[in-house]
């Protein structure tokens, strides 16, 4: 993770630091200091591992990247941090079968230190997305405009055209917040869950443009966070009359 161009000494330091240890402490701070729930972010597979490489070349016939990688990288990350989000991705190019993901939510569900409390998403496998999982993301930016019988998350991003940081971007390639209030309308109307996406520099930082829509948001939630978290979908999701109000 350490960078040659870092330039805040504190933010070098930190880089150097093993991701296991970040993650620890950031589990630890935000049980100790939050009433939020810790959940992790885990994609099943690296593109240029040897091994995943390996397997694809196989037709993934073998299992050589997810028994000496994948697999018991999520039993040590289960065990070590206790999440109680799992947000699988990275799935899509192999089935559920060679990622090994039945065995793993069996141990996940049955006999993890989370079993009691903890949730998962859908990516867990080609052709699971909107099929199974505790909730559905189905395909990034997912947002039916319509109620849904199984719980779902709209996973999306404040800038419209990545998930990473993009120093070339144009000011109209970022939500604003009459366009951002408007998208969790629309989920939350329809039972969904709304994730926001924010790509930091490489020394983690969060570029003032994502700080302000953030704060933004807070501050619209500090006076309507009744209208969201007080509230439950309706029988009809919009008015056909006026097609913007949700």
């Amino acid at each position: 993770m350490a960078t040659p161009e870092t330039t805040n000494h504190r933010a070098r330091n930190f880089d150097m630091v093993p991701i296991p240890v970040k993650v620890g402490d950031l589990a630890k701070a935000i049980r100790n200091k939050t009433n939020m729930h810790f959940g992790v972010y885990h994609s099943m597979y690296e593109w240029f591992h040897p091994l995943y490489l390996l397997d694809q070349k196989n037709k993934y016939s073998t299992r050589y990247f997810v028994n000496t990688k994948t697999f018991p990288e999520l039993i040590e990350l289960v065990n070590n941090y206790q999440p109680e989000i799992i947000w699988s991705d990275g799935d899509w190019d192999a089935p559920d079968t060679y990622w090994k993901s039945k065995e793993f939510l069996a141990w996940l569900y049955n006999e993890s230190p989370v079993k009691d409390v903890v949730a998962v998403n859908d990516r867990w496998g080609s052709g699971i997305p909107c099929k199974h999982g505790g909730y559905y993301t189905c395909a990034d930016r997912y947002n039916p405009k319509a109620l849904q019988t199984h719980k779902w998350e709209n996973a999306m991003t404040l800038d419209k055209k990545s998930w990473g940081l993009r120093r070339n971007a144009n000011l109209s390639d970022y939500l604003t917040i009459e366009e951002l209030v408007a998208t969790l309308a629309e989920t939350v109307s329809c039972g969904g869950n709304l994730l926001i996406n924010v790509g930091p520099t490489h020394d983690g930082q969060i570029i003032p443009i994502f700080e302000e829509r953030l704060r933004q948001l807070g501050d619209w939630m500090k006076i309507n966070g009744e209208a969201i978290y007080g509230t439950k979908p309706w029988k009809d999701q919009n008015d056909t009359i006026t097609p913007g109000v949700w």
